[in-house]
């Protein structure tokens, strides 16, 4: 427990700067048109877990092939994220968003028409380029819009819940539509939220009136303040690297596939780190202070929790429930609804963070967590649904959204609203590329298992392996949390912050030469806005 003024949103989050006063109906009507645009991000990955067993058959697709329809979409998704968080903060949001619910929906209207597995392939990887533009957006304009600390916490909470909530309704309305209708309304669907979506966001996002300094630059100028060499770079490492996490199932970790993007991707990842200390801080994609906000490092690692431990409970019991329980689609699907119902309850929990500290708040995300995980590892049979599998979907999605609530509000909370469609976009990639690596290494782990196992894919023996080594990652992000998470004051101070980083960033003078004259503003806001929100948290907030 700690101060009122460390449970608020920093000062450095109620700078927006939008030209028109918002009133509350639009505001909320905002929200849900945000929370539904993250709700069809994850549906469109999840819906298609119920539909897989179909489109093999009727696509001709190998296991392999098969997987590329879930990953393609994770892998663009994870790797543009930055990207389209820089475009927000450099360009106008309200246009990223539209722009990206739009294409959404077309592609899914044409995905839904298409009969050839790799042209689907292609138009999922296209679509979560897509869908990646409107997450950072959209938390950009959340954090402009809802002002007020206690509504900002539940705006955040809620909007981050609905991204759980996707995942699990999207099982059921995908399982829906494949046993009843047809698998290319899984797509379809999609499209009638998108479009409708895209249209109302028009005339209801206001505008946004240029930052101090940016009213006389020109499209030319801005664009050459967005780092295009490091966010090239950097997305071909999380290409290779996602691609190599994902290929690890189907090639096999030992092979050329696996080993050759991954060591690859570990030298552009070097390249870029040491690229991003050589020009100014202002323009870095990355900038190598923002490693050094109190507790980003730590929260960034717990990020990676959440949609890991979603995507490997789904990916195991859904193949679980079918292949082996012989169960169908729908009741399959039923049988996640805790889940679904849990998270929606619990994404709503986001004014707690201005009464406990979010270090506790996490810890007991991640310790309800491991009671989930031993349980799912105890349960073998059908019988085994009430006594073990049902208290561990509702203690571990209980656990999995108080963790990733917290850590979304938390992560806002450590650094400036300047840069928060690029800690969005860190953020949320950091969600996906914890997903990818689930599918991967759980599956990895299941299959080798199975492998040696006598009773082989209808044995429990591979998921309870792979459960049980859920479960040490798991111990291993409570324990780093619990040593590494600072608690105490939150509000970002930037001048403190580029102190403790690399001194290159201090070097104004190579700064102000680099930048027009209309911008050189942009170097005294963010000593006003240190000073700002020091005078503010003095104040109470």
């Amino acid at each position: 427990m700690t101060d009122s003024v460390a449970r608020s949103p920093p000062a450095s989050l109620l700078d927006g700067n939008l030209q028109d006063e918002i009133s509350g109906t639009r505001r909320y009507a905002l929200l849900a048109v945000f929370c539904l645009a993250q709700f069809l991000d994850s549906f469109n990955n999840s819906s298609l877990f119920s539909a897989l067993p179909t489109l093999i058959v009727q696509l001709h697709m190998s296991e392999s092939e098969s997987t590329w329809l879930i990953s393609a979409y994770q892998l663009t998704f994870a790797s543009f994220l930055l990207v389209s968080g820089r475009i927000a903060d450099v360009y106008n949001p309200k246009v990223s968003f539209i722009m990206g619910i739009s294409c959404v929906g077309f592609i899914c209207i044409g995905a839904g028409f298409l009969r050839s597995k790799i042209v689907l392939i292609v138009l999922r990887a296209l679509c979560g380029i897509a869908a990646c533009l409107t997450i950072p957006s959209a938390l950009t304009l959340l954090v402009n819009i809802f002002i007020e600390p206690t509504e900002q916490a539940r705006a955040i909470g809620i909007f981050g819940g609905c991204g759980a909530v996707g995942n699990v309704l999207g099982l059921i309305i995908g399982a829906i539509f494949v046993q009843f209708t047809s698998w290319p309304w899984v797509f379809w669907f999609a499209a009638i939220v998108a479009l409708p979506l895209a249209g109302m966001c028009v005339f209801l996002i206001p505008k946004q009136e240029p930052r101090p300094g940016e009213e006389a630059l020109s499209r030319s100028v801005k664009f050459k303040t967005i780092d295009s060499i490091g966010v090239s770079v950097l997305t071909a490492a999380l290409i290779l690297l996602i691609f190599g996490v994902t290929s690890g199932t189907s090639s096999g970790w030992g092979s050329a596939t696996v080993l050759a993007p991954l060591i690859i991707s570990v030298f552009l990842v070097t390249g870029f780190l040491y690229y991003e200390t050589r020009i100014p801080s202002e323009r870095a994609a990355v900038p190598p202070s923002i490693w050094f906000y109190k507790n980003f490092s730590v929260l960034f690692g717990v990020a990676l929790l959440p949609h890991f431990w979603f995507t490997a409970v789904f990916t195991i019991y859904t193949n679980l429930f079918q292949a082996v329980f012989d169960w169908s689609a729908i009741v399959s699907a039923i049988h996640f609804l805790p889940v679904g119902i849990v998270a929606s309850v619990v994404s709503c929990t986001g004014p707690l963070a201005r009464i406990i500290e979010p270090k506790w708040i996490i810890l007991t995300g991640e310790a309800l967590l491991i009671v989930a995980t031993i349980l799912l590892a105890l349960a073998s049979s059908p019988n085994a649904y009430w006594p073990f599998v049902f208290p561990a979907f509702v203690v571990g999605a209980t656990g999995a959204m108080l963790a990733f609530t917290h850590t979304n509000i938390a992560i806002f909370r450590t650094t400036p609203s300047r840069m928060a469609g690029t800690v969005g976009a860190i953020y949320n990639g950091a969600l996906q590329l914890g997903s990818a690596v689930g599918i991967a290494t759980v599956s990895s782990v299941e299959s080798s298992v199975e492998k040696k196992s006598s009773r082989g894919f209808d044995g429990y023996e591979g998921r309870a392996a792979a459960l049980w080594f859920m479960l040490g990652v798991v111990g291993m992000e409570t324990i780093s949390v619990l040593a590494f998470y600072r608690v105490g004051r939150e509000v970002a101070d930037e001048e403190e912050v580029s102190q403790m980083g690399n001194n290159t960033e201090l070097r104004s003078s190579q700064v102000n030469a680099d930048l027009k004259p209309g911008d050189t503003g942009q170097v005294e806001k963010r000593a006003a806005q240190s000073g700002d929100v020091t005078e503010r948290d003095c104040n109470g907030g």
